[in-house]
């Protein structure tokens, strides 16, 4: 009956909780909050998270919502982010979008005013400050490009947040004694990032490998010139539980990197960008690091073959492998991760020029659970690497090959016929790719969603008719594909009712006729991407309606001509453009 609440007349606070604990997506629970104030009060006890944009006076801003959120255990700021308000909140309604800081949010919240400056401000010692003393629970904290603060507020959070275990200071200009107090205090502390934190030394890493000696098992250290090997030789020393360790650094030699390989025998993942580090470093970490799963090398310049040859003997269990610019790596050091490290899954090959056909043959015969391979800008690999793929890797389900002149139609036919179950297809500017080898996908591989032909001239409609019949393909990219024309587009239309993504750059003409899946939504995702659209002929699709035309309209600055159903073209749009609009003869 109207005018009588019988559910929370009948419903205890218990059950009603445990009601919100079951819904598992964030916009459910934020529809359930919104119901009464009741289920307001009940549901915020439950919010976990927090994501801060840009802030201005965090003192009144974490205090609010530390008031309103009790058991957040995870704060995340990112000063690269604003808030964006459709309406702006206040007496007055304004007519354009409005981007305010976290502060202005607080402000108008609490004053019912809109004359509050929108000018965005940095986290400060104060916000620090007040994070620690409203969320004393906290386990993890972000803190991206918060410029403003400084030890003063890292030192208080840290004796406030004992219960602490992943801290992010990502290009926070925080100082030594700072970092000193977090290896103090937070004695649970397991991940650690401090990629651009400028305002660092030995001094402060060393102090926190101390503290933190029991509990670190992730370290990320990139563009922080005043730390050297010092600091790892502190973490190979103490931090014996390391698992993680990603590093970007001029100024590190082969001395830190062997300290932590000699020193920390759990590490699973390395990531290094060293051009100082050798061979050396890497034998050490083949010889001590066993349980390694994941290696990652970029622009290395000073180490060979040596050096994955001692990965290949030593990491037995390594899964997931990139080489980035190696430039003096050869065939011989993939044979020799193909012939020791079997249960490889991940292999990325990027500009690593002396690397050619004969490795990835190597890999091709030795690693069977193989599931995902990119090739980048390798010129000398050619169609006999993906055929041995092909026969070897039948678990494969994701290929990338960018700037691969020498693969062609038979290498992709051989990945086709021998990887059925490929999900996920991009090839960019691989010229001798043609519609054979993508009407083999088709024909092959019925569980690909994601598919992207960039720039590959050869490729048109023979190929996308074959694609069409890969139902549940979702993304769909082939722009600079010059002779995909109406036949391709239709048959994708028709075939791929899960397709959510379409991008059709370089297309001029566009033919949709009875494509009873297509909608406004699809229209308008079609037109943002073909930016050269100049003929669009769209009838007999009952999804599209006036606004689908609209968007046409006034999204393709270069139409010229639009063949619809008249009573889908609103006066507005005759307006608009009734100089280039054609009606069907028949109104549906």
């Amino acid at each position: 009956m109207r005018g009588h609440d019988r559910i929370n007349a009948c419903l205890p606070d218990e059950l009603i909780v445990e009601i919100l604990r079951r819904l598992g997506d964030k916009p459910s629970r934020d529809a359930c909050s919104l119901v009464c104030k009741r289920w307001l009060a009940l549901e915020r006890p439950r919010r976990t998270t927090l994501r801060v944009g840009a802030t201005g006076s965090p003192d009144v801003f974490i205090n609010l919502l530390s008031r309103r959120f009790s058991n957040v255990r995870h704060v995340h700021i990112d000063e690269r982010l604003s808030i964006s308000l459709p309406v702006p909140l206040g007496r007055k309604r304004r007519s354009s979008h409005t981007t305010v800081s976290s502060l202005n949010l607080c402000g108008l919240e609490k004053n019912g005013s809109e004359d509050v400056g929108l000018e965005t401000y940095s986290l400060s010692d104060g916000g620090l400050i007040a994070i620690g003393q409203g969320f004393p629970k906290l386990e993890k904290l972000s803190l991206i490009w918060c410029s403003n603060v400084s030890s003063a507020g890292l030192i208080s959070l840290a004796q406030q947040c004992g219960f602490l275990k992943c801290l992010d200071l990502q290009g926070c200009y925080v100082g030594d004694q700072g970092l000193a107090a977090v290896g103090q205090s937070c004695k649970q502390l397991e991940d650690l990032n401090l990629r651009f934190c400028e305002g660092l030394t030995d001094i402060g890493l060393v102090e926190l490998a101390i503290g933190c000696a029991k509990s670190l098992k992730s370290l990320g250290i990139a563009a922080c010139a005043k730390i050297t090997d010092v600091s790892l030789e502190a973490v190979g020393l103490h931090c014996k539980s390391l698992e993680m360790l990603s590093l970007d650094s001029e100024f590190m030699h082969n001395k830190g990197v062997l300290a932590v390989a000699q020193g920390c025998p759990s590490l699973r993942i390395l990531k290094l960008q060293c051009i100082n580090v050798t061979d050396e470093a890497l034998q050490a970490v083949g010889s001590s690091c066993l349980s390694l799963e994941l290696l990652a090398l970029y622009s290395f310049q000073r180490f060979t073959d040596k050096g994955l040859h001692a990965i290949g003997i030593g990491c037995k269990k390594l899964k997931d492998l990139t080489l980035s610019d190696c430039y003096f790596l050869s065939d011989k050091g993939l044979e020799a991760i193909a012939a020791g490290c079997k249960e490889l899954i991940h292999l990325e090959v990027n500009g690593c020029h002396n690397i050619g056909t004969l490795g990835l043959e190597f890999i091709g015969k030795s690693c069977p659970r193989l599931t995902e391979l990119a090739l980048l800008y390798c010129q000398r690999i050619g169609d006999n690497a993906l055929l041995e793929i092909g026969r070897g890797c039948e678990f494969l389900q994701s290929l990338e090959l960018v700037d691969c002149s020498n693969i062609g139609d038979e290498a992709i036919c051989s990945i086709a016929r021998g990887c059925r179950n490929l999900k996920k297809l991009h090839i960019r500017r691989c010229y001798e790719i043609g519609n054979k080898g993508i009407v083999a996908i088709g024909e092959n591989c019925k569980s690909l969603t994601d598919l992207s032909l960039r720039f590959c001239d050869r490729v048109g409609d023979e190929a996308l008719v074959a694609i069409g019949e890969c139902s549940s393909l979702q993304y769909l990219n082939v722009s600079g594909c010059h002779q995909i024309g109406d036949a391709g587009i239709i048959a994708i239309a028709r075939g791929c009712p899960q397709l959510t993504f379409l991008d059709v750059s370089v297309l001029q003409d566009i033919v949709l006729s009875h494509c009873r899946q297509i909608t406004d939504v699809g229209i308008s995702h079609l037109v943002r991407s073909c930016s050269l659209l100049e003929s669009c002929h769209m009838v007999y699709c009952p999804g599209v309606t006036s606004s689908g035309v609209a968007t046409v309209v006034s999204t393709c600055p270069n139409i010229k001509k639009l063949l619809v159903e008249k009573w889908k073209v609103s006066q507005r749009t005759t307006r608009r453009a009734g100089s280039i609009i054609s009606y069907l003869c028949v109104d549906l």
